[in-house]
């Protein structure tokens, strides 16, 4: 294990986990409480197939820690930085070409809830709660949770929980699509980490990271650059396994 700040790295080969650590509700000290350069390093260092969020204790994270986040907010021009930086940070994880689970026990609030929700797959325990309590601070959530949450829900419901800052539990968040899988308490980390570890088992990194480019592309680009997309990824890796077999046969 690594440990850098209030974040935890960890392999469990082939997959890695990085832990939120700043008990007792894993509070972010600042929003881009990540470097794009430690991630990147960590995944490449380790050649990981599968990424796991998950917060340390009882608790996935309550977001900002408001009395760091109101002395940044001294200074505009640095709070616009900061969040500037953790928005890329968020779409970071979100554009990884390896499967990332948030694996979420306590609570998760705030900018803890806008992690969860640039994963790709959120994995809850049966006493989970969410929630965007920003409003109840006269503020709003910055990093890009609004229209990440957005996309997951229909109707009016993202108004409602975002102006009306309430919780919801495991049960609802799973009707909701907020979450795809509810499990026992304090069992979502072994059980995201053998979820990955099931779907990349004895599969090709390349092949890995171009289903996972191609369902990005899927949902964020338009119809026509995904199909693009994935044409193009699929004659890549029909070439690439036409030559390996031809190899193989000689």
């Amino acid at each position: 294990m690594n440990k850098k700040g209030h974040i935890q790295f960890t392999v469990d080969d082939p997959v890695g986990i990085i832990t939120l650590d700043n008990p007792p509700e894993n509070s972010l000290s600042e929003p881009d409480f990540l470097k794009d350069s430690e991630l990147e390093d960590f995944l490449h260092k380790n050649r990981l197939k599968g990424l796991v969020f998950t917060g340390s204790g009882r608790h996935f994270s309550a977001g900002a820690d408001l009395q760091e986040l109101f002395e940044i907010a001294g200074k505009k021009n640095l709070l616009q930085k900061k969040i500037e930086q953790g928005k890329r940070l968020l779409q970071s994880i979100e554009e990884l070409n390896i499967p990332v689970v948030a694996a979420v026990d306590g609570i998760c609030f705030g900018g803890g809830f806008e992690i969860a929700l640039a994963c790709h797959i959120r994995v809850c325990g049966e006493k989970t709660l969410f929630a965007f309590p920003e409003v109840n601070h006269n503020l709003m959530p910055g990093l890009g949770g609004i229209r990440r949450l957005s996309k997951l829900l229909k109707g009016g419901v993202s108004y409602e929980m975002i102006i009306g800052g309430d919780m919801i539990d495991a049960e609802k968040a799973l009707e909701l699509n907020i979450v795809d899988h509810v499990v026992d308490s304090g069992e979502t980390l072994s059980y995201s980490v053998h979820l990955l570890k099931s779907m990349v088992h004895n599969k090709p990194m390349e092949v890995i990271q171009a289903i996972t480019r191609a369902i990005y592309y899927c949902r964020n680009k338009t119809a026509e650059e995904a199909f693009i997309e994935e044409t193009k990824l699929f004659c890549d890796l029909a070439c690439k396994e036409a030559k390996r077999r031809e190899n193989e046969s000689d």
